[in-house]
């Protein structure tokens, strides 16, 4: 490239991966004042579907971002269904449905729901090919976040100062130096900062004995007969085809309640050579009906890993989402996981190029974030065992008495009753998506409590705690249950110190340390009966990241100590 063109600039944080992951964190680091740059080797979001769910804790993640309503807007209209359908094929016979309240249906419920609701923000079903596009849309307009899609990052150093960084541009106009004071890479699990920086991958990939392991293929469509011919009086949101034909033992997922679809299948053992024809034959015969379909794309993948990175951090330089941690797709975790790295990490890297924490601080990311890695890719895994060698039976397409007792046979099968989305909302990984702790890190101080005893090893129950290192308990503080009712909402953008009895705890001495240090602090009374009742203390100090970092009835004599503990130093 010609001299001329060469530039550098100066940035606190540089990631490397636009995606939803580097996405959020950016987004996280211009909310809390830090300026970053965000290089993406594609020119635009990438258009391809791939999971399906943002989760309970990535919706509070928007919600907190202002914009949660917003992708709840994306994907399906407000009036199609979630529901969960089994047909032999589907334009034949349906075995089974588990019905799911639409957006719209969701939305009013919450209306209903009580004080304590713990799921503020349900998960919500929409296509992330759709979220990255928004998220990409907000980070343009962000202020603080310096946007460079199609520029690839080709090399790096650091030193004890920063991280320098090379990128061009994928057109070959221009390149940049970026020197920055730290680094984040959410490139991907073979993106090349974490095999630059030598950091493997601890766990094991599974080929056998479970459905969701080895090789699968995700086919893009459009069919735009679907609807109007087979399923368009009985809409869901995934449909499973559920017959003795090995070929056709897949999923397919409404994308925008019309006409386009993704399907993920499972090729027969052996199989090379998949070309167009192919793909379009085991959509059909998956439909059961020789109907138009239209392949948009399709894309080889693998199932089957449980892999956790052995770093999380390598000198200024980290690790995050898929470069941090690699999912089989059950359950749908490794995005979700990947978006709470971020809010984990924004927080604390805008603290440390504020000047208001120590070294600690950013210590605690890895403490507290590969355990949970570690959690929610077993917990993946045990999903995707509930799902292996479905036995289907030969009658099961018959008309008659006989193929109607082979469907309510297969009604019954682990495949159809324990898939893991056959739930309601407060019992489908809960635990997974709210449930994660940080007892052990070095930044939460702890009160002699004991943890709850559901974790790790539950991954379908929540019980809301005011115990440090967990996630705040939620709580409606009015009725109208709309942006600006929850306890999330009025949360600072800093430290909050939730205060349930403002007669008996005096938070003067707190205020003023937390001026001297320029620690970000919020005071927020909350009188709410039930408030007192889920902490258990007249006091709570919650994170930026809405974890329980102290709790107390009262200020401890050395508040400057207690800062100092959970702000790093």
């Amino acid at each position: 490239m010609a001299q001329e063109n060469r530039n550098e600039t100066e940035m606190p944080v540089a990631i490397v991966g636009g995606g939803p992951v580097g996405l959020v964190l950016a987004l996280f680091l211009d909310y809390h004042g830090t300026s970053c740059t965000i290089f993406n080797t594609e020119p635009h979001a990438r258009w391809h579907p791939k999971g399906n769910g943002q989760n309970a804790r990535t919706m509070e993640l928007y919600r907190r971002l202002g914009f949660s309503d917003e992708v709840r807007k994306l994907g399906l209209p407000g009036d199609h269904p979630f529901d969960q359908a089994y047909f032999t094929r589907l334009s034949s016979h349906e075995i089974y449905r588990f019905p799911m309240p639409s957006r719209d249906e969701r939305i009013a419920m919450r209306r209903r729901t009580p004080v304590t609701d713990q799921l503020p923000e349900p998960m919500f079903h929409v296509n992330q090919m759709y979220v990255e596009r928004y998220l990409l849309e907000r980070a343009r307009k962000a202020s603080l976040i310096d946007v460079r899609f199609g520029w690839q990052v080709d090399w790096f150093t650091q030193n004890e100062s920063g991280v320098r960084l090379h990128a061009h541009k994928t057109d070959g106009t221009d390149e940049i130096i970026c020197n920055a004071g730290y680094a984040v890479a959410c490139d991907g699990g073979n993106g090349f900062v974490r095999k630059t920086l030598g950091i493997a991958y601890e766990g094991d990939v599974q080929n056998k004995d479970a459905y969701w392991a080895g090789q699968f293929f995700s086919i893009y469509m459009r069919i735009p007969e679907l609807y109007p011919k087979f399923v368009g009086g009985r809409r869901a949101w995934m449909y499973w085809a559920v017959n003795p034909d090995p070929h056709t033992r897949g999923v397919i997922f409404t994308l925008n309640g019309k006409d386009e679809f993704m399907m993920l299948i499972k090729p027969e053992r052996g199989h090379s050579g998949v070309d167009t024809g192919k793909v379009v034959d085991w959509v059909k015969r998956t439909i059961g009906a020789d109907i138009a379909v239209e392949i948009l794309a399709y894309h080889p993948w693998q199932a089957g890993q449980a892999l956790v990175a052995e770093r999380y951090r390598a000198g200024r330089i980290f690790i995050a989402g898929d470069a941090a941690h690699l999912f089989t797709p059950t359950g749908g975790f490794g995005m979700n996981t990947g978006i709470d790295d971020a809010a984990n990490l924004a927080w604390k890297l805008a603290a440390i190029v504020q000047g208001w924490s120590g070294p600690r601080l950013l210590d605690s990311y890895e403490a507290e974030r590969k355990p949970i890695g570690i959690r929610n890719t077993g917990a993946s895994r045990k999903y995707a065992s509930r799902m292996h060698d479905a036995v289907v039976p030969e009658e099961i397409e018959r008309d008659g008495p006989a193929g109607e007792a082979a469907r309510a046979a297969a009604a019954q099968m682990t495949y159809v009753r324990y898939n893991h989305f056959n739930r309601d909302e407060d019992k489908d990984a809960v635990g997974v998506q709210i449930g994660g702790r940080y007892d052990f890190s070095p930044v939460i101080v702890a009160d002699g409590a004991p943890p709850p005893d559901i974790f790790p090893d539950s991954y379908d129950l929540y019980v809301p705690s005011g115990l440090p290192g967990g996630r705040a308990p939620h709580l409606w503080l009015d009725d109208s249950r709309c942006m600006g009712s929850s306890l999330y909402d009025r949360l600072g953008r800093g430290f909050t110190l939730l205060r349930f009895d403002r007669a008996a705890a005096d938070a003067t001495a707190l205020e003023r340390t937390a001026a001297a240090r320029s620690v970000p602090l919020k005071i927020l009374d909350v009188i709410l009966p039930e408030g007192r009742e889920l902490y258990e203390r007249n006091l709570a100090l919650i994170r930026p990241d809405q974890y329980i970092a102290w709790r107390g009835d009262r200020l401890p004599d050395d508040v400057d100590a207690l800062l100092a503990r959970v702000t790093g130093f």
